[in-house]
């Protein structure tokens, strides 16, 4: 979504607000797209036939506006009638009408007998999170999905006040935390490269490689660079690859702005092999990102089972290159922003029942401070957007920690 929004040419000719608007409103409609088409569903005789199939996008929008954004009724009703007129569906004026006049007087109560967690979760997602969570907390995870995530900030230095000055709190694990909303641009310390924005459980794999001064990390699959400027900031001599150079072209503007360098190679990180001696490595490996829901609604109606078992493959694939360009002793952090078992720690135990030349390396809960109950039983972390739900929950992250024998 984020992607398609940065390239329509008339979303970036609208001012500010009316943009945030437009980026709201497709984030309900996907956050809530279950209960959605379950209401049109209810009101529709039958489904609309696939030349028209544009005017249930449309009526989406409308329900969004309607039951989530509590936009004024005639406003949703006028907006809609009038889409679909602009897109050249006239004769279907007056059905548009009608079935948003019924959601006006019905949407509500029948929204209210809705099981807004199970309804918006696809089957396929609802299904591998019982298996892998058990009910409660495949429920808690999916209730969290349908809440907004909240800005988090990792500092370039020492606090100096930022938590005041961005009207943020400052989290257990050191991140910054403030309610979302507004330009990021313009609040106070973007401009000077105090902070960039990234969630607390996305920073926490940078960390877990320990002092990192002077040392030669990789950062693998960097793009778009908040840990490369982690580790830049930590004072590591970093090379970040990552196979998009227009990814990259965004950690280049962030590495400028906050004034931190690294070494930025466009190269497929499967294949790719540095020229001199490393000390570490960070794989934050390409994944179903089925854990950062709450920032990509959009992402559990894009994906499907088989990718989950295209991207195990390419993650055990980066795995195994990962270790090899360590010398013996050296630390392998694997990360992936996924709930899916086969993503997290079902890799690490492929690995080292193959026989990989590796050992985990448990991570201790002082490493952690805040998140004693995101350690697994074999010493990696398990984040879950169900986790401090006073704070306004996390993203969903699978941590391990190797060294190479």
């Amino acid at each position: 979504m984020d992607e398609a929004l940065a390239d329509h040419k008339g979303f970036a000719a609208l001012e500010p607000r009316d943009r945030a608007f437009v980026r709201n409103l497709l984030a309900v409609t996907f956050r809530r797209r279950g209960q959605i088409e379950a209401l049109l569903g209810a009101f529709l005789a039958k489904p609309l036939p696939a030349p028209d199939a544009i005017v249930a996008d449309i009526l989406q929008l409308g329900l969004a506006q309607l039951l989530f954004l509590a936009t004024p009724a005639h406003a949703a009703v006028d907006t809609s009638v009038r889409l679909t007129e602009a897109i050249g569906r006239t004769r279907l004026k007056g059905l548009v009408n009608a079935i948003m006049r019924r959601a006006t007087r019905e949407g509500q109560a029948l929204m209210e007998r809705q099981d807004a967690p199970r309804i918006n979760t696809p089957d396929w997602l609802w299904r591998s999170w019982l298996q892998a969570y058990g009910p409660d907390t495949a429920r808690a995870i999916a209730l969290a999905h349908l809440s907004e995530a909240p800005l988090d900030f990792t500092l370039r230095g020492e606090s100096d006040g930022w938590a005041e000055k961005l009207q943020a709190q400052l989290l257990p694990t050191g991140s910054l935390r403030r309610i979302a909303g507004g330009a990021v641009r313009e609040l106070p310390g973007f401009a000077e490269g105090a902070w960039w924005v990234q969630d607390a459980a996305a920073a926490l794999p940078a960390r877990l490689l320990g002092d990192v001064t002077g040392k030669c990390v990789v950062d693998l699959c960097a793009a778009p660079g908040g840990k490369t400027l982690q580790l830049a900031a930590a004072g590591a001599k970093v090379q970040a690859v990552d196979v998009s150079a227009r990814r990259l072209q965004r950690l280049v503007d962030n590495l400028k702005r906050t004034g931190l360098s690294a070494e930025l190679i466009a190269a497929d990180a499967a294949v790719w092999r540095p020229d001199a001696p490393i000390d570490a490595v960070l794989l934050d490996a390409p994944c179903t990102a089925s854990g950062t829901i709450r920032r990509h609604p959009d992402a559990p109606w894009r994906r499907r089972t088989d990718d989950v078992t295209q991207m195990t493959a390419l993650q055990r694939r980066l795995l195994e290159h990962a270790l090899s360009l360590l010398p013996p002793g050296g630390l392998l952090v694997y990360a992936v922003c996924s709930l899916q078992p086969e993503e997290g720690p079902d890799q690490i135990d492929a690995l080292l029942a193959a026989g990989a030349a590796a050992e985990r390396v448990p991570v201790a809960a002082t490493e952690l401070p805040g998140l004693e109950d995101a350690l697994t039983p074999a010493g990696d972390v398990r984040t879950l957007p169900s986790q401090w739900t006073d704070k306004g929950g996390l993203d969903g992250f699978f941590i391990a920690r190797l060294r190479k024998r």
